[in-house]
This record gives structure tokens, C-alpha cells and sequence, in this order.
């Protein structure tokens, strides 16, 4: 990156997990970021002091995207602090680990399912276009599940799924309709990469081993980083619509319920 444009990025979800690791790597290849979180301040700010000591610039800001109003206000303070906004990194996303059929899934566990997976991601997308398109060179990742691109089955992950495959089919009308502007839009789509392995380097987990991924060893949130760097980066600007996968190999769909009866 042109080290006299330091471009902004703003990585939601990024207090922790997956979304961490992203703004992690995203700050050594030279972007300003946008830290953001719901309700983990703490590590929020941790994030940022670690970015602000290695010499990047970095602040937090505190946002529930799911609330149409609040993903609005989100992108119009990180616009007023650094005056532009050049990537959107949408790594938001509640999951429920434990199995469960629909039938027993609650109103409100459905309601937070959608809302953070589906609907927030449409929200900040939505408020973070017209910036997005100032520089020419915009860039909207958000995030799936291997094989969502397929529609499949996920027999007690109904709600989850079902959000992330209507991401699927968002992503690809905006890559078409935002082409014109410079804009990318793709969908990354970790493996089952759990706990403490979502902030580890690859270097951390390359001597492990895990015997469910073909590859051998568990996935990392480097693994999942160093692709959306890659999608960031301006020379990428003919890849978009698309749903990649970082996953080892390792399927995550189940073709049958596992729900406790």
C-alpha cells in the first residue's frame, strides 16, 4: 500500500475472535483501522493500544449494528475521526454452538440470529456505500460458512444458515451493481475454527494436529486474515461476487440432525 495514503478500514466485530485477527493483519499492511464493538469495550481498547504501540493508527468505536440507527451512526463517526472510509470487513455474526432443531429454537434466539447475522450486515453495508465509492476503490467482505454458497442443508443451524445464504445471494447482486464504482463485494467462509484459535498466527497452530480437517492441522484466524488482506488490497480489484472458502478441506455440515431428542 502507497504508505503516503493510509487508507480506512473498518472491521466490525473486531473486540475479538475472527475479527480481531482480521484488523491485526490489516494494520501491519498499512491501513488505518476502525476497531468496532457491542458490548466487549475492554478488549476493544486492548486492541487498540496493541495497534497504537506498533505504530498504526486505530480507534474504537461502539456500535449495535443490528439496529439500523446505530450502523448509520457507526459509519458516520468513523467518517468525522478519519475522513474517509475505504473497506468494509463485516465480521459480525452470533452463533449458537449448541444443536438445535427450529421447532425449539426461542423468538428471541431467532430474532438475534437474523438480525445479527442477516440484517446488520445489510445495515452497515448500506450506510458505508456512499464512502465506499468516494475513493473509486472500495472494499465489502462479509462473512459465511464453507459450502454456503451451495444452500445446503444444516440440519439444527437453521437460522444461522438460512441468514448466511441470503448474504450469499446479497453479495453477488452488489458486486454487480457497485462494479461501476470501483466497489468489491466477496464472502470468506472460515472452517470450524474455535476458542483461541481465532486469534492465533498460523505459525501458532502449524504443529498441531486435528484429524477431522484433511489438511491435517486446525484452522487459524491468520488463515482467514491473509485472505481478506488479499481482497483488500487495490490490485484486487477483479475479484468480486465471489464466496471463498478457507476451511482445510474439512465439511461442516452434518446431513443429519444431531439434536438432543
Amino acid at each position: 500500500m502507497n504508505s503516503e495514503i493510509r487508507r480506512v478500514v473498518l472491521v466490525t466485530g473486531s473486540s475479538r475472535g475472527l475479527g480481531r485477527m482480521a484488523a491485526q493483519v490489516l494494520a501491519e499492511a498499512g491501513w488505518n483501522l476502525a476497531i468496532h464493538c457491542r458490548s466487549h469495550e475492554d478488549q476493544g481498547r486492548n486492541l487498540v493500544k496493541e495497534l497504537l504501540e506498533s505504530g498504526s493508527e486505530a480507534d474504537l468505536f461502539q456500535a449495535d449494528v443490528s439496529v439500523r440507527e446505530e450502523a448509520d451512526e457507526l459509519v458516520k463517526k468513523v467518517v468525522q475521526r478519519y475522513g474517509r472510509l475505504d473497506a468494509l470487513v463485516h465480521a459480525v455474526g452470533p452463533f449458537i454452538r449448541k444443536r438445535c432443531r427450529f421447532a425449539d429454537y426461542t423468538s428471541r434466539e431467532i430474532e438475534e440470529l437474523v438480525n445479527g447475522n442477516f440484517k446488520s450486515a445489510l445495515y452497515t453495508t448500506h450506510a458505508a456505500l456512499p464512502f465506499l465509492r468516494n475513493g473509486g476503490c472500495g472494499r465489502i467482505i462479509l462473512f459465511g460458512f464453507g459450502r454456503v454458497g451451495e444452500a445446503p442443508a444444516w440440519p439444527d443451524r437453521a437460522v444461522y444458515a438460512a441468514s448466511k445464504t441470503g448474504l450469499v445471494s446479497f453479495v453477488k447482486s452488489l458486486s454487480v451493481e457497485e462494479a461501476p464504482f470501483g466497489v468489491t463485494v466477496n464472502m470468506i467462509c472460515p472452517g470450524d475454527i474455535v476458542g483461541e484459535n481465532k486469534e492465533k498466527r498460523i505459525s501458532e497452530v502449524a504443529g498441531l494436529k486435528d484429524h477431522e480437517v484433511p489438511l491435517g492441522r486446525p484452522g487459524s484466524g491468520e488463515d482467514v486474515a491473509r485472505v481478506i488482506r488479499f481482497l483488500c488490497e487495490p490490485a484486487s480489484d477483479f475479484i468480486t461476487g465471489n464466496i471463498i472458502q478457507a476451511t482445510g478441506g474439512l465439511d461442516v455440515i452434518h446431513p443429519v440432525s444431531k439434536a438432543e431428542k
